[in-house]
Formats: structure tokens, sequence, C-alpha cells
């Protein structure tokens, strides 16, 4: 869970500022698209597969393997 502690005469937007910034870092709102509807295990499997090699073509591409 995400808290904010905002200071006394903090302007409303610096304390949505931080706000915003905490929960982007955590992955809230990823995580809500994730599960707003439901995936079959199926689904799953080949979202997963789909990022395992997107994740080892990042990696080749920045060592100039490819």
């Amino acid at each position: 869970m995400v808290f904010v502690i905002v200071d006394e005469n903090e302007p409303f937007e610096k304390a949505f500022k931080k706000f915003k910034r905490l929960v982007e870092k955590e992955g809230i709102l990823t995580e809500v698209r994730r599960r707003q509807f439901y995936e079959k295990p199926s689904e799953k499997k080949k979202r997963r597969e789909r990022q395992a090699r997107k994740r080892i073509l990042k990696a080749m591409k920045k060592r100039n393997m490819l």
C-alpha cells in the first residue's frame, strides 16, 4: 500500500505528484489493468513467454549480439 506524507503548507499538486510517482514505482496501475479481466492459464503462459523473449532480445541488443 502506498502512503504519502504531506508536509504542512505543501501544495496539493506536489503531494499528488509524489503519490503518482510512488504508484508508478510500485506497479499498482499495471497490476489493476492486468486483473481487470480474467486471463486463462494458457494466455498467461503465452504472455510470460512473450515477455521472456522480449527480455532476452533486449539483453542481446544491449550486448550488441544482434
